[in-house]
């Protein structure tokens, strides 16, 4: 079974003395500044959504079924920009919070806009572990089951992408046993450092999109440098 890394089980890791190489989670989103430290390459602000955010994401997986766009905003345009891509028939709430993320995001990294990527999501979109090709990216999942990763000191990086012999990640020897992989929840707000991150080559977050079963929808949000 996979595991999530929720605040007992983080009491649980310090408590026999283990590690988590490369992890910071909290429930402040201060915590997303972290992943300016060297040995961090995610960092993990574990959101609660109220109930007006959970009704207001469940109609719009409703009314956009298969909303999948890509879009280049900015703390400025994002919540218009955001309307017009949605035909004006979003919850004002939701797209509200999205331009929230955008605000933070390109606020952290001294960005004047960022890449966006809305999907309502009926299969996995990277099923595969790998590492991104970017400086960082912030990863949410709004409705659904949550993005995958493992941590660096539970995988062998030579059997990334053609390493795997064609073979699937469990077989590959990727990572040693299930439960070294670790799963975000809905809500979490996680920034992954990807290979472009200065100084970051061959150490960029391993993750994947999770299976999703056949009668699961997942409202899934990235955000990256513009």
């Amino acid at each position: 079974m996979t595991s999530t890394l929720t605040e007992p089980n983080l009491i649980e890791i310090l408590a026999n003395g283990q590690q988590m190489p490369c992890f910071s989670s909290r429930r402040e989103p201060t915590v997303l500044a972290d992943i300016y430290q060297e040995d961090i390459n995610i960092a993990i602000w574990q959101r609660q959504f109220d109930q007006p955010l959970v009704d207001a994401t469940n109609q719009f997986i409703t009314s956009h079924p298969n909303f999948n766009k890509s879009l280049n905003v900015s703390p400025e345009s994002a919540y218009e920009t955001l309307q017009y891509a949605t035909d004006g028939n979003a919850p004002e709430l939701l797209l509200r919070n999205i331009a929230e993320l955008v605000d933070m995001f390109c606020y952290l990294f001294e960005l004047e806009d960022a890449g966006l990527r809305l999907a309502t999501l009926n299969s996995a979109m990277c099923p595969r572990f790998h590492v991104d090709q970017v400086p960082c990216r912030l990863v949410t999942t709004y409705h659904g089951t949550a993005t995958q990763w493992l941590a660096n000191n539970a995988i062998d990086r030579s059997k990334l992408g053609r390493g795997s012999n064609g073979l699937p990640d469990a077989e590959s020897g990727l990572y040693n046993a299930e439960n070294d992989i670790q799963h975000l929840s809905v809500g979490d707000v996680a920034l992954l450092k990807g290979e472009r991150w200065i100084g970051n080559e061959n150490k960029g977050l391993v993750h994947r999109s999770p299976n999703i079963q056949s009668s699961e929808t997942r409202l899934l949000l990235t955000l990256d440098f513009g």
